[in-house]
């Protein structure tokens, strides 16, 4: 205990010199703190994107073309029809739901206003497998598909853009290359994908209406994603397994052969969001921790410094029978005081800072106790560590020398 009011005492004796050095732990700490959260925070962002396009979702792409020995990536050659999405609802049982759709641009126009978007033709089971509640009025229903009607459903962006998101849009009519629509529902607005498109500026058709007067001259029947959801969670592998081997049965596709479609689960983009996120969040905090290193840099520049000042102090307590073990705890706590109390201010700041960000980005940023233990141990070890050799350099004066220092 005596050890430890010297060395606060010497440090109080320099407060200036003490907090300017420890505002290196400070920054470095709270670096450290916040790259962790951050990175856990934007993982955590990417993971509920990835979640919000759909539940037990499975997407089945078509295959990749290749011209003049380049080849494009799946989904640049048409080899999915609206047959497939049917036989996958009939044979693959661990599918509860199936829907097809197949995307244009076009020019909506309503009233005075026009906007370009994507429209889509799609099935009535589309807002259940994408898990997308419809905010008013209603989806494409059986009737709307079997009739070939010219109805239409808004995403939220296409509704502000049209119209205002507080006029009444059920009912009116709007022109999508020059036919004219009635829109008989909105959907709730769905945010960004994880590749930050917006997913509500988008119009929904029924897709026999769609391949009779949107498709253009493209081949009928075919379709340029297969959306599928499986029963639960844990049947998501069956299920994709259950649709490859269809699909390679139906596109009679030979064994050993090369598939001409991609089938991918949410699973999938979850583990390389999460690999990405991991390697971002390491590389961040390996160069947070620089800081820190630079900081421990400081406290062992103060303390040889201090040691340099003091060497008379430490000649007078050697001569009078302080023991060599004395003199390295006390500059030893002095270096370990000056970290762990930065290491505080430092985790505040971290803690703060995060938090800021999380109000202003809109990321989920936890601040989680492991973190904090980390960064405590980290303040510790550097005070240690860079301390060390200020103290061993004290403890092994001759107290004769030291005695005749000026």
């Amino acid at each position: 205990m005596t050890v430890f009011h010297l060395a606060v005492r010497g440090l109080i004796a320099y407060k200036t010199r003490s907090l300017l050095t420890m505002l290196g732990i400070i920054i470095g700490i709270g670096a450290v703190i916040i790259m962790i959260n951050v990175g856990r925070g934007a993982s955590a962002g990417i993971q509920q994107q990835i979640q919000n396009l759909g539940a037990n979702m499975l997407m089945v792409y078509p295959g990749s073309s290749q011209k003049g020995g380049v080849r494009a990536g799946f989904g640049s050659k048409a080899t999915l029809r609206v047959q497939d999405a049917q036989a996958i609802m009939k044979e693959c049982p661990s599918v509860l739901r199936t829907t097809h759709i197949t995307t244009r641009t076009a020019q909506l126009v309503a009233g005075d206003n026009n906007w370009n978007t994507n429209v889509s033709g799609t099935t009535a089971d589309y807002p259940l497998i994408r898990d997308w509640p419809v905010q008013e009025g209603e989806f494409l229903t059986p009737h709307h598909i079997r009739t070939s009607a010219n109805v239409t459903v808004l995403g939220n962006s296409v509704r502000e853009n049209l119209f205002g998101l507080d006029t009444q849009v059920i009912g009116r009519t709007i022109r999508i290359n020059n036919a004219p629509f009635r829109v008989i529902g909105t959907l709730a607005a769905k945010g960004s994908d994880p590749r930050g498109r917006d997913q509500d500026d988008t119009v929904f058709v029924p897709h026999t209406t769609f391949a009779r007067k949107l498709h253009g001259s493209q081949l009928p029947g075919l379709v340029h994603i297969i959306c599928l959801s499986a029963i639960s969670k844990e049947q998501i592998e069956e299920a994709k397994s259950e649709v490859e081997a269809l699909l390679r049965q139906r596109h009679r596709i030979k064994f050993g052969d090369e598939d001409d479609f991609s089938v991918r689960s949410l699973d999938e983009y979850s583990q390389m969001a999460d690999k990405t996120m991991g390697i971002m969040t390491a590389l961040l905090t390996a160069i947070a921790s620089v800081s820190l290193i630079v900081g421990g840099i400081g406290i062992m520049n103060i303390m040889l410094v201090s040691v340099t000042e003091r060497t008379r102090e430490i000649g007078i307590r050697l001569a009078v029978g302080a023991r060599k073990t004395d003199v390295l705890i006390q500059f030893l706590v002095e270096s370990v005081t000056l970290s762990i109390v930065g290491g505080i201010f430092g985790i505040l700041f971290g803690i703060g800072t995060s938090r800021l960000i999380a109000l202003f980005t809109g990321w989920p940023i936890p601040v989680q106790m492991d973190a904090i233990l980390l960064a405590t141990l980290f303040s510790a070890a550097v005070g240690i560590f860079f301390g060390y050799y200020p103290a061993h350099k004290a403890s092994v004066m001759n107290p004769i020398e030291a005695l005749r220092y000026e």
